[in-house]
């Protein structure tokens, strides 16, 4: 069977996640790179949306997850986002990247991330 990705790489949204008391009221940025893994044949050879996955609706679904929850842990926020498209899109696998670009530790910095990978079971 062919394996393909989707890939969508940079989304940003702000959020209010960390084990901190402050960063629970303050939104600060977070990044999602997703790669879902599907058979994108037949979209491909029927020219046919409906058989595949909507970018737009797996953009809004993460921000919605980010905006709406406050987790302790990025690792938690990155859980919870593949397990909701593993739940509602027919991808066989969630390759899923969450950075915390402003996470409050001291230091120079680009960015803290967790990196998950899951499979439809």
């Amino acid at each position: 069977m062919p394996m393909d990705k989707i890939i969508a790489k940079g989304l940003k949204y702000s959020g209010c996640h960390g084990v901190l008391p402050e960063e629970k009221t303050a939104p600060q940025p977070f990044v999602v790179d997703l790669e879902l893994w599907i058979d994108l044949r037949d979209a491909a050879l029927n020219d046919d949306i409906r058989m595949t996955v909507d970018y737009g609706e797996i953009y809004q679904l993460a921000g919605r997850i980010i905006q709406e929850n406050s987790f302790n842990l990025i690792e938690t926020l990155a859980e919870t986002i593949a397990r909701q498209i593993l739940a509602s899109y027919p991808v066989e696998a969630v390759d899923i990247t969450v950075y915390k670009p402003e996470a409050p530790v001291a230091g120079d910095f680009q960015h803290f991330a967790v990196k998950m990978i899951r499979f439809r079971c």
